[in-house]
């Protein structure tokens, strides 16, 4: 007698399995359905960014603009990217080593702002307009005690902001900028930076009202430079 051979039903695992939810960080990609042993590592979801350097920082500007640096943490960057405690350690060794790497590109940015300045009263504007679009950026840049003040890309993107400056400056013809240019340059950057300090901690909501402010701080810089010899 022939034996019948029975054929095991495939059960649950036939049927199309369910995708998994996506991430509500927006932070990682989601995992792929037919690579299981990717997705789970120890029982903990790996991270798939192709970037987590950057995710990491892009988390902790979010977190300065809306409370300050002083909220920071690596914990908490790691439980929004979805990953490990220990994996923004790996990049930055600690908050101190974040935060430097935060005003790195600060300064990297703002040189590169500057570099498109016509002049010393258009580079004021363009420094304006650089800590309107970046002000976490620009918090951090001027808190030298939250800094590694000896890290070599934070020295490097810093020197490279002063060398745009003191070019704009240079620019300028003696008789409109005095025969110290050393002090003409901390005077332009004294007027943009507190202009721009004021402006972002809405102490000049009242006198810029619906104005805006690149137009007001050219008006501004115009006034105080105004007959001077």
């Amino acid at each position: 007698m022939t034996k019948s051979t029975r054929t095991p039903s495939t059960g649950p695992a036939g049927s199309p399995r369910p995708t998994e939810p996506s991430d509500p960080s927006g932070l990682s990609e989601p995992s792929e359905p037919s690579a299981p042993s990717a997705t789970k590592s120890g029982g903990r979801r790996a991270y798939h960014h192709g970037d987590l350097r950057r995710a990491i920082v892009t988390a902790a500007l979010d977190v300065i603009s809306a409370e300050g640096p002083s909220a920071l943490s690596l914990r908490d960057l790691a439980r929004r990217a979805g990953v490990s405690h220990a994996a923004p350690a790996h990049h930055f060794k600690d908050r101190t080593g974040l935060l430097t790497a935060i005003a790195a590109e600060g300064y990297g940015l703002l040189a590169a702002t500057l570099t498109d300045a016509a002049d010393l009263k258009d580079a004021g504007v363009h420094y304006v307009r650089f800590a309107r679009e970046h002000p976490a950026h620009f918090q951090v840049m001027f808190t030298p005690e939250l800094l590694r003040g000896n890290d070599l890309e934070l020295t490097t993107a810093r020197a490279l902001a002063g060398e745009r400056l003191r070019d704009a400056v240079s620019a300028v013809p003696p008789e409109g900028r005095g025969a110290d240019a050393r002090l003409a340059g901390v005077a332009a950057w004294s007027l943009a930076h507190g202009f721009a300090t004021l402006l972002l901690s809405h102490n000049l909501d009242g006198p810029v009202g619906d104005q805006d402010p690149e137009e007001v701080f050219r008006l501004l810089s115009g006034l105080l430079f105004q007959g001077s010899s």
